[in-house]
């Protein structure tokens, strides 16, 4: 079977770690290429006030050396950010939204529902340009503010999202907290609105969770998953604690079940050890570690 691996590392991990250069971005991204990645979330179109890390985006797109069977995505959480990233040539967009109440408000200032307005016209325009748009839903399985979040409002937003036009929505597991039961029966009440095949999983490995996870929904036929390089990004509800998992440690599993990503691991892991060494950090991957010694 053929997994697909959408890369957050460059954007989703870096927002969450110290600033890096224009260069050292452009230099992980041509790498993850050339590593094998296919799918890559490169930038992000939000204001540099609220987010500085990803203030160079558009000079970041504009410098990749892009490669004709890559998807260089972009998040735009808002009109402005997607014409930004149309200016930028992104090949796909995202937008966000959230399960829980308490997370929109605090995160976007907004309510679910006004969060889904607000993505309407930017729908319509990626609609005009024929750019495909990737939905995420946050808070999948628990809340920093509201803790349990109903698998019910998770089914319901994903399904919002989906009519709207999403040709696929990642379920995000913010903050790590899920656990393989649990995972797996969320996934399976989405998969009765919104199939599976529409699907991908976010789990952030905050609690250890996020390949027990994995492995327990792949029995319900899912084969799309995000991860960061070498679990680039912090969990920032919870101090000191890992955020994204790791990409070279899914696709050591992944590759050990039989199942098929056609990314090179250990040009992966070299990769994300680059990465690091410009973010002065240790690695986030034990399989990186274990592979580089």
């Amino acid at each position: 079977m053929q997994v697909s691996i959408f890369e957050v590392g460059a954007r989703d991990g870096l927002q969450n770690e110290a600033a890096v250069s224009t260069q050292d971005k452009v230099t992980l991204i041509n790498g993850l290429a050339d590593a094998g990645v296919r799918r890559i979330e490169a930038a992000s179109f939000v204001s540099p006030k609220w987010v500085p890390q990803m203030a160079d985006s558009a000079t970041v797109m504009d410098q990749i050396a892009r490669k004709p069977d890559v998807q260089y995505s972009a998040l735009t959480p808002n009109l402005k950010g997607l014409e930004a990233a149309l200016a930028a040539d992104a090949d796909e967009v995202a937008i966000f939204g959230s399960a829980s109440e308490a997370f929109s408000q605090k995160n976007i200032n907004c309510s679910i529902e006004e969060s889904i307005a607000r993505f309407k016209p930017v729908m319509e325009l990626a609609k005009e340009h024929n750019l495909p748009v990737r939905g995420y839903v946050s808070c999948a399985l628990g809340c920093p503010y509201e803790g349990e979040v109903a698998i019910s409002e998770v089914t319901r937003v994903t399904e919002l999202l989906h009519n709207m036009g999403c040709y696929e929505v990642s379920l995000g597991d913010t903050i790590g907290v899920g656990t393989p039961k649990k995972a797996k029966a969320m996934l399976e009440a989405v998969a009765q609105t919104v199939p599976v095949e529409k699907l991908a999983l976010h789990f952030h490995d905050t609690y250890g969770q996020a390949l027990a996870n994995i492995q327990a929904c792949l029995e319900t036929g899912i084969s799309t998953f995000d991860s960061s390089v070498a679990g680039l990004g912090g969990c920032p509800y919870a101090k000191g604690a890992s955020g994204n998992l790791a990409t070279e440690d899914l696709i050591y599993m992944l590759h050990g079940m039989g199942l098929h990503t056609d990314i090179d691991l250990e040009q992966l892991a070299h990769v994300g050890q680059k990465i690091c060494k410009a973010l002065g950090r240790t690695n986030g991957s034990k399989v990186a570690k274990a592979l580089l010694g």
